[in-house]
């Protein structure tokens, strides 16, 4: 039979054992809430702003001068005089003397000419008096009927015909001593000169070459799709061209004058041709827009009242990638008009004020939850301000 020692002392060591327990258990911390934790993807937007545009279109080419003329020869001779102004890169005005050939043969040529006009003129005469004495005559014979060989008519058309050849003689002679004088027909820059004092020249002998100054004119190719941007497939457009002067970058206004008509066999390209007029700065002192120089153009086109630019690569299948006012995903199809460059010309599909996601999605689902980055500061940060969103919620 067990002792009454022997039923306490388990009773007071499981007691102990219960109370160092409770002693130990009561020391411990209890265990922190974790927080929880935000997966919403965070995005950044741009803003939507439809705006009027004018489209243009870019092109390229190199100046030329709208006019260009191979002086030559018209006569033989010596070269015996030369303008100091005949040069290569020599301004000269319409009209200015160039070259003297010398013109004594062509002199003497006239005073023949000359002569023979006179004499023709006064053989002429002297046949009309031949003939109305003929005539006379035969009023006084009764019974005869006069030939046109008796009244001498004959011989007065011959000296005549002697009177025109004469008179072309001359013209022929004034206008060959003209021609030993060579002038410039229009306000022009010298881009080479073949001849030198006392050359020969016989006729048809090259003398120079001849840029007109007055206009310049661009040839610019475009593709063809790029026609449909232009009014009026670019007739009458306002042209800004773009080329370097002077180590600077310049500029220079003109206007499309006309399309030549077919598409080049190489390139596939049709060819409008931009013209400025006094590309040398001549009248107002402007920037020089030298032949030969490599430009660029744009040409104004046509405009669109309310359209909107994106970068190309948000565009997927006529889709963007949009946060709607609830910020959830939402794929929003639209229009686009246009491709320049890295940007898209949006027409149809966007509005003012619309939220286009720019940045990267690892695993976009229409209608998932977003957030912007101002919503995850003020998650995050418990100390920051409560939006006015928030502040509703709590009142």
């Amino acid at each position: 039979m067990a002792t009454k020692k022997q039923i306490i002392l388990p009773i007071i060591v499981l007691a102990a054992g219960i109370g160092g327990f409770l002693a130990i258990s009561s020391m411990k911390k209890p265990p922190e809430e974790k927080a929880i934790v935000d997966n919403t993807p965070v995005v950044s937007v741009d803003i939507i702003k439809m705006d009027p545009m004018v489209f243009s279109v870019n092109s390229y080419g190199i100046v030329n001068a709208k006019y260009e003329t191979e002086l030559v020869s018209q006569v033989n001779g010596e070269i015996v005089y030369l303008s100091e102004a005949f040069v290569r890169g020599g301004f000269i005005k319409k009209g200015e003397v160039l070259a003297k050939i010398d013109p004594s043969d062509y002199e003497a040529a006239l005073t023949d000419a000359e002569a023979s006009l006179a004499s023709a003129r006064a053989t002429l005469v002297q046949e009309k008096a031949y003939g109305k004495v003929a005539e006379e005559e035969w009023k006084r014979i009764k019974d005869g009927v006069p030939t046109e060989l008796s009244l001498r008519k004959p011989q007065l058309a011959q000296e005549l015909a002697k009177l025109n050849s004469s008179e072309a003689g001359l013209k022929r002679a004034k206008r060959n001593l003209e021609r030993t004088i060579i002038k410039a027909p229009y306000d022009a820059l010298i881009e080479n000169r073949t001849i030198g004092l006392g050359s020969y020249v016989s006729m048809g002998t090259p003398l120079g070459k001849l840029l007109s100054t007055a206009q310049a004119e661009i040839r610019l190719p475009l593709a063809d799709k790029d026609i449909r941007y232009l009014d009026n497939k670019g007739l009458g457009a306002s042209v800004t061209i773009q080329g370097q002067f002077a180590g600077l970058q310049q500029q220079w206004q003109g206007k499309i004058v006309r399309s030549e008509g077919v598409i080049d066999n190489r390139s596939r390209m049709t060819y409008l041709v931009a013209q400025i007029d006094d590309p040398y700065g001549l009248h107002d002192n402007k920037n020089q827009l030298r032949f030969g120089s490599y430009v660029t153009a744009h040409i104004n086109g046509t405009r669109a009242e309310n359209v909107t630019t994106l970068a190309r690569h948000l565009i997927v299948a006529d889709k963007v990638a949009i946060l709607d006012d609830e910020k959830k995903l939402k794929y929003q199809t639209v229009n686009v008009v246009r491709q320049q460059g890295a940007l898209a010309v949006i027409s149809d599909g966007l509005e003012d004020g619309m939220q286009v996601i720019t940045s990267a999605l690892d695993y976009p689902i229409e209608g998932m939850q977003l957030a912007l980055p101002g919503d995850k500061k003020a998650i995050d940060d418990p100390s920051a301000e409560p939006t006015q969103l928030a502040m509703e919620e709590k009142e």
